[in-house]
């Protein structure tokens, strides 16, 4: 009896991730499960300099910003509940001092350049076709930090608009590595606040809009984590409480699928090596003075310095 009906995913053959490769994530909150994965397994990755980004004009304009060298001042911010913000940045940048705020900004710019520059590997995890205008300016923004609605008009990308933003970001991209592998996916993440309709269409505009994209370019590709949850985890068992996020099971699922597709053979033997230890770094002993618990220490440290020895910038 088949109780499951499962995707076929291609395993990468070239440009596959090890240990060596350095990995850039941008775009939803999806993009930091997997980050938060990458990160535990030791990969050389970083994510998320400007915060949770949902959608794709709000990446473009994050990396036209920051290869061009923009440099934040006070008239780039808006005030709203005794914080001062970025419309092109998430809440985590915000603060009550401006200073603050434009330090933040601007030292997560140069970051996310000194990323885009070194990264064997981009993803890109897209959330949402639909964005906000603020009206004072007419400019698509990031994040509307919870300032009145009525100060934004809202509208959804076409696939056209889609497209042409991609083909943007990838011809920003080359002009500071042309020889980066640049991977897009759909965040499974429900954004009902726009309707149960209106999320469909959205992801639909999203998946279009990918296709015909990595159609013209070449070192671009999709991973199926969208597809994974729709077609291979169909019950609400694989979400969280509010039913919009998947929770833990769901992202190691996608995660192992995702290794499966894009990582080499060679490391996955670091990777177990790695979470034996991580696992190890988080036993709590009933009795740390004990001669066993020592010997578990020893041997920990003796498995962390050989992980080590083969992987310096690696540390515990």
């Amino acid at each position: 009896m088949k109780l499951q009906t499962n995707l076929s995913i291609k395993r990468q053959a070239d440009n596959q991730i090890d240990y060596s490769s350095k990995i850039f994530l941008l775009g939803s909150c999806f993009s930091e499960n997997i980050g938060n994965k990458l990160s535990y397994y030791k990969f050389q990755s970083q994510q998320n300099p400007f915060g949770i980004l949902f959608h794709p004009k709000a990446i473009e304009q994050l990396i036209k910003n920051a290869i061009q060298q923009k440099v934040y001042t006070e008239k780039d911010l808006v005030f709203n509940n005794e914080r001062w913000h970025s419309l092109d940045a998430h809440s985590n940048l915000s603060a009550p001092d401006k200073k603050d705020v434009l330090i933040n900004l601007n030292t997560a710019l140069v970051e996310t350049k000194n990323q885009l520059e070194k990264a064997s590997h981009i993803i890109i995890t897209l959330g949402t076709s639909w964005v906000y205008s603020y009206v004072k300016t007419d400019m698509i923004v990031a994040n509307c930090h919870k300032i009145p609605q009525k100060e934004f008009s809202k509208e959804l990308l076409s696939v056209a608009e889609i497209s042409e933003t991609l083909h943007a970001i990838l011809a920003l991209i080359k002009t500071v590595n042309s020889k980066a592998s640049v991977l897009f996916t759909i965040s499974p993440v429900r954004h009902l606040k726009d309707g149960f309709i209106e999320n469909m269409r959205s992801k639909a505009h999203l998946i279009s809009g990918v296709h015909a994209t990595i159609a013209l370019e070449t070192n671009a590709y999709y991973f199926p984590s969208y597809e994974i949850v729709m077609d291979e985890l169909r019950e609400y068992r694989f979400y969280t409480e509010d039913l919009l996020h998947v929770n833990k099971t769901a992202i190691h699922y996608i995660w192992e699928k995702f290794i499966d597709c894009w990582c080499c053979e060679a490391s996955k033997a670091t990777m177990q090596e790695i979470e034996t230890i991580q696992k190890g770094l988080s036993h709590t002993s009933f009795n740390e003075d004990s001669e066993q618990h020592q010997k578990f220490l020893k041997n920990l440290e003796e498995k962390k310095k050989s992980v080590i020895k083969k992987y310096p910038f690696i540390s515990f």
